[in-house]
Formats: structure tokens, sequence, C-alpha cells
């Protein structure tokens, strides 16, 4: 059993030097470094998602889509919620859809 513990150990500590090796080459980032780097500032994007939808911002978010890199904002139009993406180069409306349960990134089942 000993013997299995010590090769348990040495394999976790493998991994994990290649995952810090792995991060410090550039290969993880961090999204909210990440918003440096992006063409469109946050501002200029919720200023289009609350166009768009027509309500004010109540969430804005910087991540990496299928799309490439996009702002998720949430704006409140009324009685109603909509998650609009904008494009982080172009600040276009990618898409729009009505957020009928308010479903955040904590993935709960309802707010």
């Amino acid at each position: 059993m000993n013997r299995y513990s010590k090769l348990s150990l040495l394999a976790a500590a493998i991994a994990a030097a290649g995952t810090v090796a792995y991060a410090a080459q550039g290969g993880m980032e961090n999204d909210a470094l990440a918003i440096a780097k992006a063409k469109i500032p946050m501002a200029q994007a919720v200023t289009t998602a609350e166009q768009h939808a027509n309500g004010k911002a109540s969430r804005a978010e910087y991540e990496n889509s299928k799309q490439g890199w996009v702002y998720d904002v949430e704006v409140v139009s009324g009685a109603k919620v909509f998650d609009v993406r904008v494009d982080a180069d172009k600040g276009t409306v990618i898409s729009s859809a009505e957020d009928k349960a308010d479903r955040d990134d904590d993935h709960d089942k309802q707010d």
C-alpha cells in the first residue's frame, strides 16, 4: 500500500508541474486579463446591448465563447430580461434572447 501511495503522490506532482508549466507559457489565460486585448471597451458593449434590448444592463461579463471573445450582457427591459452577446472586436450584437429564468454562471436551478 505504501508503494502505491508514493506512486500516486509522484504522479500528482508530475501532473501539477505540467499544469504550472502550461500556464506559465500562456496556455491558460485569466478572462479578466484578456479584456486588455479587446478592441471594444466594456462600456461600449453595455451601451450597445442596452440600446438593442431597450433597457438597462444589470450584469456584464467578458468571456471566451464559440464565437471568440464576447461580452455577455444581461439587460432588463420592463418585466423582461434579455441575454445580449456583443462581439468584442466589432461591437455588434451577435445574439439576443429573452431569459425566462435567470441563469447565471453558478448553474443553480433558479434565482
